[in-house]
């Protein structure tokens, strides 16, 4: 049984296979004897990856006979280095944005914490799981869920500090952000959906210098209440969370795991993708099934 279904994998690998290029030979032309060890196929290497982002494994259990477990670090090192996983996720993203369109009139931003056993630059205390080593990430997502940009830090980093780096990225992704008009004519900006933990002054300069209306829960008040439409980015947290390496990572350079969260992203983006474009456009490979695990 596959990983994920080939409606998923086979979108991200064109767009992966474009990005790292295929036109490195099979022997490399400058050993003395000319001739070495066949270098492993991108795709094999790169479905490898996957499995240690859906199970979250170690690679010495992923590995296979045609594939080793240094081979799968080497490459996933070149990989990261290049910002591959960056890059496709904003190819994913100017794909929804075209055939579907990303809700940008209201935003959400929020923190998760995942475990990190192995340490690294991105682990820290953490302070939900008995003071043991995690990991946070900074999403922001648009009004559907879409995560439009990622960020990873320590899990004792607060969320706050992190707000400026995650909206900042965002342009990066999919540029500009565009404004709408009001009912009275007025221009207005995007608004960011902010749950208690980032209720400060300092908070809200940042949001006016940065051009985005802001709407924050207050401190002292059921969140009930003022839930808003910060729902969204909890949601994508969710979704995010059924990568088995995203909810226990065990590599410990900050580039391997933005890599991963940024591929994870991608995966997000073409299945919801898939999902909303079933009712708006017809074509003959669709998957049979609405659910795509």
């Amino acid at each position: 049984m596959p990983l994920l279904p080939a409606s998923l994998t086979e979108p991200l690998w064109v767009e992966f296979a474009a990005l790292i290029g295929s036109d490195r030979p099979e022997f490399d032309p400058t050993h003395p004897w000319g001739c070495h060890r066949r270098r492993i196929p991108d795709r094999v290497v790169f479905d490898h990856v996957l499995a240690a982002l859906v199970h979250g494994s170690g690679y010495e259990r992923v590995a296979t006979a045609g594939c080793s477990d240094r081979t799968i670090r080497r490459r996933l090192d070149q990989w990261a280095e290049a910002g591959i996983g960056e890059q496709v996720l904003r190819t994913t993203l100017a794909g929804y944005d075209q055939m579907i369109g990303l809700d940008l009139d209201d935003l959400s931003v929020d923190g998760s914490i995942t475990k990190s056993p192995g340490g690294g630059e991105v682990a820290g205390r953490s302070p939900v799981d008995r003071g043991k080593q995690g990991t946070k990430r900074s999403v922001a997502c648009d009004n559907q869920g879409i995560p439009l940009h990622l960020v990873a830090a320590r899990a004792n980093d607060h969320d706050s500090p992190l707000l400026e780096p995650t909206l900042v990225g965002i342009v990066d992704m999919i540029g500009p952000l565009p404004q709408h008009r009001g009912v009275h004519g007025e221009d207005l900006f995007p608004t960011v959906h902010l749950d208690r933990g980032y209720d400060s002054g300092k908070t809200r300069d940042l949001l006016e210098i940065l051009g985005f209306e802001g709407e924050i829960a207050v401190k002292g008040v059921p969140a009930p209440i003022q839930a808003g439409r910060r729902w969204p980015v909890e949601r994508t947290h969710s979704w995010l969370n059924g990568y088995g390496k995203l909810r226990r990572f065990t590599d410990q350079r900050k580039v391997i795991v933005e890599f991963y969260l940024h591929l994870a992203a991608a995966l997000t983006v073409i299945r919801r993708l898939i999902n909303q474009a079933r009712s708006l456009h017809r074509w003959p490979t669709r998957p049979t099934t609405r659910r795509l695990r």
